[in-house]
C-alpha cells in the first residue's frame, strides 16, 4: 500500500512537471508565419530582413514564372516570368506583416521600372507576393502609410503567390559568407546612396 502510494505522488509530480513544461514551451514558441517579397537583387534583400528584430530567417529563391524548378542562370538570362524573390519566416508576436511591409519599402526603388539599382531586367523588379486577402490590402494601405505624394507613380507590383523555389545554396546568406565580394557590389551598385536620396 505505502508503494502505491509513492508511486500514485510520482505520477502526480511527473504530470505536473509534463503540464508545466509544455505550458512553458507554447510561451517561447515563435509564432511563425512567411512572407514573401522581390527587391532586387535578393542577397540584399535577405540581409535587410535578417536583421530585422522578428524575422528568423529570410531565403532566396525565385517565384512569379511558369518554369519549374528554374537556375539563376535561366531566371537572369532566360526572361522565365521569375523575379529574384526572399521568402521571409517571422515571429509575428514580435514584427507585424505590415511592419514587414515597411522594411520592403525603405529598402527598394519603387519608382524603377527596368529593375533596381545597377541590375536591369525583368528578374530584378520589385513585387510583393501576397498569400490572402488581408496581404493584398496591406499592400496598398502601406503605400498610402509611406507619406509619399507620388504614389501613383510607384511601379511595384502586387501578386498572387504561386510556388516560391529557393535558390542555390551560394546564394544563401551571401552577405555573410562572401562579405568582401558583397560589400563592393552593393557599393558599387548604388543602393545605399539611391535609398537614402528617396527616402531620408
Amino acid at each position: 500500500m505505502f508503494f502505491i502510494k509513492v508511486y500514485q505522488k510520482y505520477l502526480m509530480r511527473l504530470f505536473v512537471f509534463f503540464f508545466i513544461f509544455i505550458s512553458l514551451n507554447k510561451l517561447v514558441m515563435a509564432d511563425e508565419k512567411k512572407a514573401y517579397f522581390a527587391g532586387g537583387c535578393f542577397w540584399c534583400v535577405e540581409e535587410a530582413f535578417e536583421k530585422t528584430p522578428g524575422v528568423i530567417k529570410a531565403i532566396s529563391g525565385y517565384t512569379g514564372g511558369d518554369l519549374k524548378n528554374p537556375t539563376y542562370e535561366q531566371v537572369t538570362y532566360n526572361e522565365t516570368g521569375h523575379y529574384e524573390a526572399v521568402e521571409v519566416v517571422y515571429d509575428q508576436k514580435i514584427i507585424s506583416y505590415n511592419q514587414l511591409l515597411n522594411v520592403f519599402w525603405k529598402n527598394i526603388d519603387p519608382y524603377d521600372a527596368k529593375g533596381q539599382f545597377c541590375d536591369k531586367g525583368s528578374s530584378y523588379l520589385t513585387a510583393v507576393f501576397y498569400q490572402n486577402e488581408e496581404e493584398k490590402i496591406a499592400f496598398e494601405e502601406s503605400k498610402k502609410n509611406l507619406g509619399k505624394s507620388d504614389i501613383s507613380n510607384f511601379v511595384t507590383h502586387i501578386k498572387k503567390l504561386d510556388i516560391f523555389y529557393p535558390a542555390e545554396d551560394y546564394h544563401q546568406d551571401y552577405y555573410k559568407n562572401n562579405p568582401i565580394r558583397y560589400k563592393l557590389y552593393k557599393t558599387g551598385c548604388g543602393r545605399v546612396q539611391k535609398l537614402k536620396k528617396i527616402w531620408d
